[in-house]
């Protein structure tokens, strides 16, 4: 019989990977920023010229290889595709101790 375990909700922890957290919010940014210029019709040409990114550099970023992109160049990426973009810094619960990074789209 197979067992099954429940994920936590990020992957790169689940494998153990190093910087998880990162990796987990970085993706999600990608996610986003391949969504916009998909629906927006661009070529990665088109795209990089908008993100003031060299295109291997997009199609990288786009195949889930962003290790070299800083979430900060992400963002940026995200407000020249026209999007707002807020930082929210709250207290966390004490129950859990330690905050956490969270990525919500609206």
């Amino acid at each position: 019989m197979t067992e099954i375990e429940s994920g936590s909700g990020n992957v790169y922890a689940d494998v153990g990977q190093t910087g998880a957290s990162e990796m987990l919010v970085k993706a999600q940014l990608a996610a986003k920023i391949g969504s916009i210029i998909k629906a927006r019709h661009l070529t990665q040409v088109q795209a990089a010229e908008i993100l003031a990114m060299p295109q291997p550099k997009v199609s990288e970023m786009l195949r889930g290889k962003f290790r070299g992109i800083s979430e900060s160049k992400m963002i940026d990426c995200l407000a020249r595709l026209g999007r707002d973009v807020q930082i929210v810094v709250k207290t966390a619960p004490k129950s859990r101790g330690e905050g956490r990074v969270v990525v919500i789209f609206a």
